[in-house]
């Protein structure tokens, strides 16, 4: 009888799955997956699924044990676990996906206000002109006194000369009346010339109005992803938890990545081999490349690679002192393209980068963190670039968070700063892993072009 009844598991009472799914639901709108947001994550959403649908199969086993004491409970749940977050994770990314790419071809997204046509309200609108997959297309700025317009800029300004000191309310309703004409569906709040009355005044209108309000907050740059909000009677006190780059928590990173580049070594040494091999017929020796680097705490070492290009025979055909001088950082192949067709293939496939294995083993160098920089170019972005001794912070790595996105090569060394002084600030073992996913899918989709 007892047989039977396990055979026939939720089949016999459909109520459980009906339960299961209904906590699962429950649990994903606790972690807050179903809050509308205009970036996109994947891999955390994947994250909460597993999580979520872990915790429901662990309290309707709890329930089943307890009330209805059913052997098969615990399997059963497995095998619900793992149906609903592979189904779970597969459909919400899909959809993502798809969502993603009718904003990139279609019309841009929803139209948004961006309030303050400052430093900050430009950047603001540079990255959402440039991610047309968020879903938010900026149309105009609000501002009573905007800065110059800059090269490049294309957005119109509104509530320009407007007089804001003797009535909040009416530049508040200045506001309105650019929303409605301008069709806006977001608000974007930067930081411009009015008092805390006006802009407390703005973000209530755009409330009545029904329009979704963002916040950039005056200290966004000290403000990581951890942080906790309490209150003192009515006023909200927001407290950071940045990860301390001295504490043990890097250490136990380092101590991670030596390891793990022991073991890398050993699995891709005939990967190693034949780079070897082919850059000792195509090259001849040296085999190895080394170039001096930065790294952590303006320490120098040489970082290794695979050669992969023949000695420059004249003057580079580009000027690197002209790239510098547009904020971009040096990289790729600069000036004649010197590179082997067995080169070209090194560097298309990353794997002139593994040697660079050896200077994890020793120390100098992290599997993952803000790229190293020549010391030339080191000394003057520290002078020049904003917070960019804040990135030696910590190891030098191979790949790092800003090369996942993009920032390779001659590209903004601002914008490079940027993300990796974020990773040093929100460092965790789930980022790192994102990172190590995110390069593998680089590395492929750079074959595949």
């Amino acid at each position: 009888m007892l047989a039977s009844s396990s055979i026939e598991g939720p089949n016999a009472n459909p109520g459980w799955l009906v339960a299961y799914a209904a906590t699962v639901l429950a649990t994903l709108g606790y972690f807050r997956i179903y809050r509308p947001r205009f970036i996109a994550q994947p891999l955390d959403d994947l994250r909460t699924i597993v999580a979520a649908t872990a915790v429901a199969a662990m309290v309707i086993t709890f329930l089943r044990v307890l009330f209805a004491d059913e052997a098969e409970a615990a399997p059963e749940a497995v095998r619900a676990w793992l149906f609903a977050a592979v189904y779970l994770a597969a459909g919400r990314s899909a959809v993502t996906l798809i969502r993603m790419r009718m904003r990139r071809h279609g019309d841009g997204g929803d139209p948004t206000l961006i309030v303050g046509a400052g430093r900050v309200g430009r950047l603001v609108a540079r990255r959402l002109g440039d991610r047309p997959e968020l879903g938010l297309r900026p149309v105009a700025f609000f501002d009573h006194d905007p800065l110059d317009l800059e090269d490049g800029d294309e957005l119109p300004v509104v509530g320009e000369g407007a007089l804001i000191d003797a009535d909040p309310v009416a530049f508040a309703d200045e506001l309105g009346r650019a929303v409605v004409r301008l069709g806006v569906s977001h608000v974007i709040v930067t930081f411009s010339l009015v008092t805390h009355e006006v802009e407390l005044a703005l973000v209530r209108r755009c409330e009545e109005l029904g329009v979704s309000v963002s916040l950039v907050p005056r200290l966004f740059e000290g403000l990581p992803d951890e942080t906790g909000l309490e209150r003192l009677g009515g006023l909200p006190v927001v407290t950071v938890y940045p990860t301390d780059p001295r504490g043990w928590q890097f250490e136990f990173k380092y101590a991670l990545d030596r390891a793990f580049a022991a073991v890398a070594l050993l699995l891709l040494s005939p990967l190693l081999v034949v780079g070897v091999i082919g850059v000792r017929i195509s090259l001849g020796r040296p085999i190895l490349f080394r170039q001096p680097r930065v790294g952590m705490d303006e320490r120098e070492f040489d970082m290794l690679k695979l050669r992969t290009m023949r000695p420059a025979t004249g003057p580079t055909s580009v000027s690197l002192e002209e790239d510098l001088e547009h904020g971009l950082a040096p990289g790729g192949v600069e000036g004649e393209d010197r590179r082997t067709r067995f080169g070209a293939f090194l560097r298309r496939t990353s794997l002139d980068e593994l040697p660079q294995l050896l200077n994890v083993l020793r120390g100098e160098m992290s599997l993952i963190g803000p790229r190293p920089e020549r010391p030339e170019f080191a000394e003057r972005f520290d002078r020049d670039v904003h917070r960019y001794g804040d990135r030696l912070r910590v190891k030098s790595g191979i790949t790092g968070w800003a090369q996942v996105h993009g920032l390779r090569g001659r590209t903004s060394i601002a914008d490079r700063v940027e993300w990796d002084n974020y990773y040093i600030e929100n460092w965790s073992l789930w980022l790192d892993f994102k990172i190590v996913i995110l390069t593998v899918l680089a590395v492929f989709r750079d074959q595949s072009e």
